[in-house]
């Protein structure tokens, strides 16, 4: 058998040199494409999960707090109306008082929107259901001592008596047990409103993975400009842009809303914490109102949160598709300069 000639081996070199190459450039590609869906499930889902809290928050968890706080308030006033009116002399009049029956009407007209958004589930229905109760008898009990004992003092005093154990006894009466519904809602609002251990692991996700495929891409391009004779290749260019902006901008969007969650806690904690201050009534529910009404206009809903989503979404594509068509051009239209 004949020796091999000066060219025989250089064609030998150059086609083992070629299927080198094409097998790098096919590990980059598989590399990108594994990368890119791995980062952006975990970056969709850990951004939509954000997004979720925030209309919950916005939707339920802060109704449901500032429900919970205005009405135990307008409870305790029209108590406060109602003795007032005692005091004062007007239940010989008008009975327990205007201000009264509007607090009072407030009250209910409270817990009727909170049995629609409270979040303490079955066992907040069952609360709301109680304390309805409760106010049937606390009415039952008040209306007679501002109306039908205005000249009995012992039994109006009974009467007033037996309507303030109502409101206040320990454990079963009205303003406790609207506390612990409030309690079990300030748990489910800091769960909601808080970053927990598996978002920030999905983000943590996301990122390095979208960090493994910006640096997939630069390599790509410095194999297609070394080994190739490309001095850059528009697909793989536009694809690591793209990368980046998804790295960026989604996490952006996350962090300024986060921040939204956060500062929504601190209110509602203080909204909370206010409802229990019964030294100036009207100076508590003063509060509750103009803090729940700025809280309100602080969650609103942003256009960009669903944009950001959307493009994300396109952006996922992308990374995919720009990739595959980057390198498949390469391998199908101009190898053969490999080498």
């Amino acid at each position: 058998m004949p020796s091999p000639t000066r060219w025989t081996r250089a064609f030998r070199t150059r086609r083992r040199t070629r299927s080198r190459t094409r097998r790098l450039l096919e590990r980059h590609l598989a590399v990108m494409v594994v990368t890119a869906l791995v980062s952006m499930t975990a970056l969709l889902v850990s951004y939509r999960e954000v997004q979720n809290a925030a209309g919950e928050m916005r939707t339920r968890d802060a109704p449901a707090v500032q429900g919970a706080a205005a009405t135990q308030l307008a409870l305790l006033r029209a108590h406060q109306e109602a003795k007032s009116s005692l005091a004062n002399g007007i239940d010989e009049v008008v009975g327990a008082g205007a201000r009264y029956a509007n607090q009072l009407a407030a009250a209910d007209q409270g817990l009727s929107r909170l049995s629609d958004v409270q979040i303490d589930g079955e066992r907040g229905r069952g609360v709301l259901k109680t304390v309805k109760g409760l106010l049937t008898s606390y009415s039952s009990s008040i209306t007679p001592g501002a109306v039908k004992y205005v000249h009995d003092d012992l039994m109006q005093k009974e009467k007033f008596a037996e309507a303030g154990t109502i409101l206040d006894r320990p454990g079963t009466g009205v303003v406790p047990r609207l506390d612990v519904l409030q309690d079990h809602q300030m748990r489910r609002v800091d769960r909601v409103s808080s970053l927990g251990t598996l978002q920030r692991t999905g983000w943590a996700v996301a990122e390095l993975g979208l960090l493994v495929l910006a640096l997939t891409c630069l390599s790509a391009l410095w194999v297609l400009r070394t080994r190739c004779g490309r001095s850059q290749d528009p697909w793989l260019l536009a694809a690591l842009l793209v990368t980046v902006a998804l790295a960026v901008v989604p996490l952006w969007a996350t962090v300024h809303t986060q921040e939204r969650l956060d500062t929504a806690r601190h209110q509602l904690v203080a909204i909370e914490r206010r409802a229990h201050d019964h030294a100036d009534l009207v100076a508590s529910q003063n509060y509750v109102t103009d803090n729940s009404t700025a809280l309100r206009g602080r969650l609103a809903a942003r256009s960009w949160q669903s944009w950001t989503y959307y493009g994300a979404l396109g952006g996922a594509a992308l990374i995919v598709l720009l990739p595959a068509a980057g390198i498949c051009r390469r391998l199908n239209a101009d190898y053969w300069r490999a080498g």
